[in-house]
């Protein structure tokens, strides 16, 4: 067991019991399957047989998350600590910096229109970044236009031949 019982009777009353299911003396076992999951790193289908099928864990962990369950069990846990003066949520930091991808979260699928419009705004990204190189000059200053005279009458530009 990966949960003490204090734990689960916290934890129990925010995960959903349907009409059809799931029973509730598997809710434990698949909650602590889902746990083990997120600790380990793990692939679903790599899930030891005693939380049960992994297939049955999955989606209940995606039932769950659709739900609201994980965000609900966060903030009552958050209330909770803030009753008992256990909180201190100006020490809370976010740093998506440290977020390490599984080498599963590869592989996303997005709809033709997505695509196209991605594949749009980087071409239009690419045009203006090749637009700002070409007015640089070599010493990474803006580079001038001028026109000279010299360059005017050898072209017969402003000229008036008549």
């Amino acid at each position: 067991m990966q949960l003490a019982d204090t734990e689960w009777e916290f934890i129990g009353p925010y995960l959903p019991i349907g009409e059809y299911g799931p029973y509730p003396e598997r809710l434990r076992q698949q909650f602590e399957g889902v746990i083990w999951r997120f600790k380990t790193g793990g692939q679903w289908r790599a899930m030891p047989q005693e939380f049960g099928a992994w297939s049955t864990v999955h989606n209940r962990f995606r039932q769950w998350r659709d739900a609201g369950v994980f965000e609900a069990l966060l903030e009552g846990l958050i209330a909770e600590a803030a009753k008992r003066g256990e909180v201190d949520l100006s020490l809370v930091s976010v740093d998506s910096t440290t977020a390490r991808a599984h080498h599963d979260a590869a592989g996303m699928h997005f709809g033709q229109d997505v695509i196209t419009a991605l594949e749009k705004a980087a071409a239009e990204e690419e045009k203006a970044r090749q637009k700002g190189t070409a007015r640089k000059d070599k010493t990474g200053g803006t580079a001038k236009t001028t026109r000279s005279a010299k360059s005017d009458d050898v072209s017969g530009a402003g000229t008036n031949s008549g």
